[in-house]
């Protein structure tokens, strides 16, 4: 099964566009379903064949997590990678039929996410004073981050191209790289237009460590619009990156900053990245939302 494993892991990273994290994850459970198959079938992991792979291993694979009190999310993780290989084995004509379908899958624990009261959310968006520029621009990103329901990842990958404040839309990059667009509503608009007022200020002021982001560059772990091929031409032409700070002040492109790394931009916008989104694409939705609007 080794050479198998890697094949498959291979068409995860290729064929599905999985991220190395993904693909690291779906290693760690098979490997581990994998040493569980050949113990039941008193071989060696080097001698699993696809055909060890069958009913019988996987339910005894959930049973063993059972007994060692692993949660059902957990169990149901390492089945779906488990039939995802199984299903990529029978494509591969390497087994017959679908032992995978077989099995059930562990119903998950109902629990009720936690979450901030209305007192808790008017507090955190009030800590933000309005008084200061600094202050707008913090209560700029936490109303969108409130009114959009996006990931902090999401909102601090964010551009000054990917907001629409006449629709009143975000476009988002998100899981998979998979672009969607999100509605925010009118005090989300007038706080990002608030502090758009103040942004050349900001940025202007060498003081302020999120205007001096723009000069920095970040490897993959920080930035999850970038793949590793990508990476590597973009290292040649030495483009300059963004840093993505903690407190998330980098949402809107620091055009200014960029500029003072040498990199040529357009007047009050940052020089567009033809790399990072589909443009016919994003003007065909947005003039879509525009119309219904």
């Amino acid at each position: 099964m080794t050479e198998q494993l890697k094949a498959f892991l291979k068409f995860l990273a290729l064929n599905r566009n999985a991220s190395p994290h993904t693909v690291r994850a779906y290693e760690s459970d098979l490997a581990q379903f994998i040493d569980h198959a050949a113990a039941l079938a008193g071989v060696r992991r080097a001698d699993v064949k696809p055909a060890h792979l069958d009913r019988t291993a996987l339910r005894s694979f959930l049973a063993d997590l059972h007994k060692r009190r692993r949660s059902r999310a957990t169990a149901a993780r390492k089945l779906a990678a488990a039939r995802t290989l199984i299903r990529y084995l029978r494509r591969e004509d390497e087994i017959e039929g679908d032992p995978g379908a077989m099995v059930s899958t562990p119903k998950r624990e109902i629990r009720m996410p936690a979450h901030l009261s209305e007192s808790e959310m008017d507090a955190l968006l009030g800590a933000a004073s309005e008084e200061t520029a600094l202050g707008r621009r913090d209560r700029a990103i936490l109303e969108l981050f409130y009114a959009s329901g996006l990931r902090l990842s999401e909102l601090t990958g964010l551009d000054v191209e990917d907001v629409n404040l006449s629709a009143r839309m975000v476009r988002v990059l998100g899981k998979g790289r998979k672009q969607r667009l999100v509605p925010f509503n009118t005090t989300t608009m007038k706080a990002i237009r608030a502090y758009l007022n103040d942004r050349e200020r900001i940025v202007s002021d060498p003081r302020s460590s999120p205007a001096e982001a723009g000069c920095h560059k970040t490897d993959g772990r920080h930035n999850h619009r970038r793949d590793p091929a990508r990476s590597q031409v973009r290292r040649r032409e030495q483009h300059p990156r963004r840093h993505q700070p903690a407190r998330a002040a980098a949402f809107i492109r620091d055009a200014p900053a960029a500029a003072r790394c040498g990199s040529a931009v357009h007047s009050g916008t940052a020089r567009p990245r033809t790399a990072r989104h589909d443009a016919t694409l994003y003007a065909r939705e947005r003039g879509a939302v525009v119309g219904r609007v």
